[in-house]
């Protein structure tokens, strides 16, 4: 494979080792290697950790483009010579679906452009890299399906799929302490202790380490506990007790969640990433633990949002929080109207693919954000995942759109109208208002400032500068009970 991450700015080609000692954090752009060698502080950024590399370039590192073409080829000519075709025309459309799913995964595993991680190794995130094309191509064909045609195409999936699922209410009885209920008073609290908690809390513990920011991680989880609220005559699963939405799931899932993220990002910001080839290490303890260090990240980046530093930034995070927000509706949405049940394992899959793309994208942003001249263009991942998103969203459009124009309660229109007005005033006051403020103020200053310079220049040019005084006398002197001089 393309090494990128063994070598510095500017230093070899592709491929080979470099010599030991500070390697290159990650694989730069072409042509953008020469920038960051000629700039101060070449190599990396303020943010980014110092990495350590002796640049061994082992089997496990190659591409191995050769070998996956000869055995790729060589299943193929067995399917086609050895093997009898089945007469079941939809078993054979069913396997030459995958078969070509698979083909394409294996060009692009190693052919496929490198992103911005590379640990484990990065034919697993070129892996994910084609599963998003392949899922934004599974979305197109469903959105060009009639309502009924795509629900019911879901059963060449699975059999039991295509027939419509009640919701269940998380809401009804809201009492934390039911007097009336002798043998178990507290049966309302663990009927909501299944199994999405700890899927709640390690869904945010893995959404900090793609945000890595508590301020913005935060504000998606309360948000969305917003949304809950304003959305529940929608769909009936998001009617939930008070202490369900904030003390259950913001406090304690959420909350947990979070702060474990934060203390694992604090742990891989002050980690040492110092890497050896697996043989020149001699301990088999060392082995081992170089071993597990493989699935932690070569290097490591602290982001810096500042989204109130420009509009640019303001906009951005914005725009990262709303895509945040529909990526989690949708997870909702789609199960209403593809009648998915919650504990389906394509429910599951979805999940887990965000998980693995949603990292590399956050990456993507903020490196195209924090530096756009060296991140002249949105990352691949970043835009399928934004990509994949609105169709989402298009196809929830399209297959209920009578749920989505219910309208909303008149109280919670009128609070998310106060809401966007405030944001929407304080975004002209930040960065409209207040800049012309302090604008006006400096040049007023300046003003005063250059009147005051030019006429104290015109008073040295009049000869009106104040002359020293003179002496005083010996009368002087002796008047006021000093010594007169001889």
């Amino acid at each position: 494979m393309r090494r990128g991450e063994r070598r510095g700015a500017g230093g070899p080609r592709p491929g080979s080792p470099v010599p030991a000692g500070k390697a290159s954090l990650e694989e730069p752009p072409d042509g953008a290697a020469a920038d960051r060698a000629s700039g101060p502080g070449a190599g990396r950024r303020s943010t980014e950790s110092e990495v350590y590399d002796d640049g061994t370039n082992t089997f496990f590192w190659r591409a191995h483009t050769l070998t996956v073409l000869f055995i790729l080829t060589c299943v193929l000519g067995y399917v086609t010579l050895l093997e009898e075709t089945p007469r079941d025309t939809a078993y054979n459309t069913k396997r030459g679906i995958v078969a070509s799913i698979l083909v394409f995964l294996c060009f692009g595993v190693t052919q496929a452009k490198d992103g911005p991680f590379s640990r484990p190794h990065p034919a697993y995130w070129r892996f994910w890299l084609c599963v998003s094309v392949v899922y934004e191509l599974f979305l197109i064909f469903i959105l060009f399906q009639t309502v009924q045609d795509g629900r019911q195409f879901l059963k060449y999936v699975d059999p039991r799929l295509g027939v419509p699922l009640p919701e269940r209410d998380y809401g009804g009885n809201c009492l934390i302490y039911d007097a009336h209920n002798e043998s178990d008073p507290f049966h309302n609290v663990w009927d909501k202790l299944d199994g999405f908690v700890p899927a709640h809390f390690l869904g945010w513990y893995l959404k900090t380490l793609m945000i890595r920011d508590w301020w913005m991680c935060t504000i998606v989880s309360v948000m969305f506990e917003f949304l809950e609220y304003s959305l529940e005559h929608q769909l009936p699963n998001f009617s939930e007790c008070w202490w369900d939405h904030w003390i259950m799931d913001v406090l304690v899932c959420n909350g947990l969640g979070i702060y474990c993220g934060m203390k694992t990002l604090e742990w891989l910001s002050l980690k040492t990433y110092k890497w050896q080839g697996l043989w020149n290490i001699p301990t088999y303890k060392g082995k081992m633990k170089r071993i597990a260090f493989q699935f932690t990240p070569y290097s490591w980046v602290r982001f810096e949002w500042k989204p109130a530093s420009s509009l640019r930034r303001w906009l951005a995070v914005c725009g990262i929080i709303l895509v945040f927000l529909l990526a989690e509706l949708n997870t909702f949405y789609l199960k209403f109207v593809l009648w998915l049940p919650p504990e389906h394992y394509l429910v599951l899959l979805r999940l887990v693919f965000f998980v693995n793309v949603g990292g590399v994208a956050m990456r993507e942003i903020y490196d195209f954000m924090d530096d756009p001249k060296l991140h002249k263009k949105l990352g691949q991942q970043a835009w399928l995942v934004a990509a994949i998103t609105a169709t989402e969203l298009l196809i929830v459009v399209k297959y209920d759109p009578h749920t989505l124009t219910l309208s909303l309660p008149f109280y919670i229109s009128q609070c998310w109208t106060l809401g966007s007005v405030l944001v929407l005033t304080w975004t002209i006051w930040r960065f409209f208002l207040r800049d012309i403020t302090l604008r006006y103020k400096e040049t007023r200053r300046q003003k005063q400032q250059s009147r005051g310079d030019q006429g104290r220049a015109v008073d040295r040019v009049d000869g009106h500068l104040p002359e020293p005084e003179d002496p005083p006398g010996p009368a002087e002197a002796e008047g006021e009970g000093a010594p007169a001089p001889n």
